[in-house]
């Protein structure tokens, strides 16, 4: 893509300088082959390709194995939590956070400094991404004094708490905002270096606000003030969150695979009753987009018919929708059904039919196997997430004494369908399977007036928690913050029951001491400040030892 090639330009660009540049070096008694003043723009280009250039090892060791299991939004062997885990904090800081700190240094020590202004604040927005993601499930990490061992030799930085994080976060983004609102005249902009939001500095405060509501749901069951304080600035902002389909945060390289043929490492996925049966119940264009059918087409019933043969009992052959079947999330509570994940049904020697279809593996990984075409868009902070926030606090009563710009009823709506129409998106480029067929609207319309979509005045949260949670297919992160802050979906709820489960679940990583001699006594501090048995890998301590924005959150299935 053109955004990515110019990326490349940047970096040959920077290297040819260093080498062009070699006699003027050499008068000033300097290594020709170092590069003093870096170009800004490759230095910026660097971090946000790393945002996501790493994320195929998250996806195969992290998302598809782990956390979209724990939060049933699919379902896999089970294993252990590999050491190939927490890529992320690795990456924050050899990759993301280096970059933007010295973007910042190098623009300070310069006479137009000013002219930098929006450049500047960009920095922290784009930073604080990674680093949320980051602490969500690590807690206390390196920030205040991180990236600091070149300019000030201060290579033992402490391990901030997450409330510290927080609230540092909540501050560098509205101060971010604040600049970024300021006139736009004679603001240099980092030109195809921002291949995500093409110098429009307006999505910028949109991103910046949206990160300010993850930080404030966040935030709540810690201190609600906190979070309603963060819920008033972001709506009275005169830009707002993300808000719009040009707002949202995708990164969209055509030939980027992270998954690929690892879609299948280990495990095939499936999906579970619990998610498959709502999406049956509502009609839910997602569907398709989400899973792929079983092998039940045509005339099956007349096959079993002929050869005496009864489908296993948790299908329904009269069903409209029996080519989607989902089964136990965790396999140890049903094995009968579990026995079909990986085992097909044999009617004779030339029927044999798969009952359990797998996620769709192509909405995942385009360019799985022989597939040669289609791309992956992902999706990293989306209009719908933000729009199922606004409904939750509006919900919940936080919208008082200001205008939220809607009502509940109508940010969920929005949120339902900005959700459907980008998760239709994201197949329509990786050339799958869509939900929607025309324009969608009266696909769309159809299901926001649906009984078990539409608000009825009686469990009106656990709705809009349920899209919510449907929307983060996609989005493993969030996904599992979600079912760890809310508690839901909730066990034998009536509208969306969480399937059973009888395994242990961490709610955070462990996160590994430095090497000896370095710092080591900071880190052995915060872990033990958090709660931590410093070094236990063990899924009893991981599962019982909480982060500080959790400590107050219900068990898993226990929402209230």
């Amino acid at each position: 893509m053109k955004k990515l090639t110019i990326y490349t330009l940047f970096i040959c660009t920077t290297v040819f300088a260093a080498v062009s540049c070699k006699k003027d070096f050499g008068e000033l008694n300097t290594d020709p082959s170092v590069v003093t003043v870096p170009d800004v723009n490759s230095l910026f280009a660097y971090s946000m390709d790393n945002i996501e250039s790493y994320q195929g090892t998250e996806w195969i060791w992290e998302n598809l194995e782990q956390l979209l299991r724990f939060s049933q939004h699919l379902t896999t062997d089970p294993y252990e939590l590999s050491t190939n885990i927490n890529s992320r904090y690795r990456v924050l800081y050899n990759n993301v956070l280096p970059n933007l700190v010295e973007i910042r240094r190098q623009v300070d020590m310069r006479p137009e400094r000013p002219r930098y202004r929006n450049i500047r604040a960009v920095t922290y927005i784009a930073g604080i991404l990674q680093a949320l993601k980051t602490t969500d499930m690590n807690g206390s990490i390196p920030y205040t004094e991180a990236i600091k061992g070149r300019t000030e030799e201060n290579f033992r930085p402490v391990y901030d708490e997450q409330k510290v994080l927080f609230d540092t976060w909540l501050a560098e983004l509205t101060d971010a905002i604040d600049s970024l609102a300021e006139s736009p005249t004679g603001q240099l902009n980092f030109g195809s270096a921002d291949f995500y939001y093409r110098n429009e500095w307006n999505n910028w405060i949109k991103l910046a606000n949206t990160l300010k509501l993850r930080i404030a749901v966040r935030y709540e069951r810690a201190d609600v003030n906190v979070a309603k304080r963060v819920f008033r600035e972001v709506m009275e902002d005169p830009i707002g969150p993300i808000d719009n389909d040009l707002a949202q945060f995708v990164y969209d390289r055509p030939q980027w695979n992270p998954i690929g043929n690892d879609i299948d490492y280990r495990s095939p996925r499936f999906g579970t009753s619990s998610i498959i049966n709502f999406l049956k119940s509502t009609n839910d264009p997602r569907l398709l987009i989400y899973f792929s059918p079983n092998d039940l087409v045509g005339s099956f019933r007349d096959t079993l018919t002929k050869y005496g043969r009864t489908l296993p009992a948790f299908i329904n052959p009269n069903d409209p929708l029996v080519r989607f079947q989902g089964g136990p999330a965790d396999w140890t509570t049903d094995p009968a059904t579990a026995n079909w994940y990986k085992n097909s049904f044999n009617v004779s020697d030339w029927s044999r039919w798969r009952l359990i279809g797998n996620i769709n593996k192509k909405f995942f990984a385009p360019r799985y196997g022989t597939n040669t075409s289609g791309r992956m868009l992902d999706y990293m902070v989306t209009e719908a997430e933000t729009a199922f926030y606004i409904a939750e606090f509006i919900q919940k009563g936080y919208g008082v004494g200001f205008d939220t710009k809607g009502t509940a009823e109508q940010w969920y709506n929005k949120g339902i369908t900005s959700s459907i129409r980008t998760m239709n998106k994201i197949a329509l480029a990786a050339e799958s399977t869509v939900g929607l067929t025309g324009d969608g609207e009266a696909q769309i319309a159809a299901y926001l007036a649906h009984p078990n979509v539409k608000f009825n005045g009686v469990n009106n949260l656990e709705r809009i928690y349920i899209q919510q949670y449907l929307n983060f297919y996609r989005l493993a992160n969030e996904a599992f913050t979600f079912v760890r802050r809310t508690g839901y979906p909730k066990n034998n709820s009536a509208y969306y029951p969480r399937n059973a489960w009888n395994e242990p679940i961490p709610r955070r990583y462990p996160l590994d001491e430095p090497p000896l001699g370095t710092n080591n006594a900071n880190w052995q501090s915060a872990q033990q400040a958090q709660g931590f048995s410093p070094g236990d890998r063990g899924v009893p301590a991981l599962s019982t030892q909480r982060l500080w924005f959790d400590k107050n959150s219900p068990a898993f299935g226990q929402g209230n």
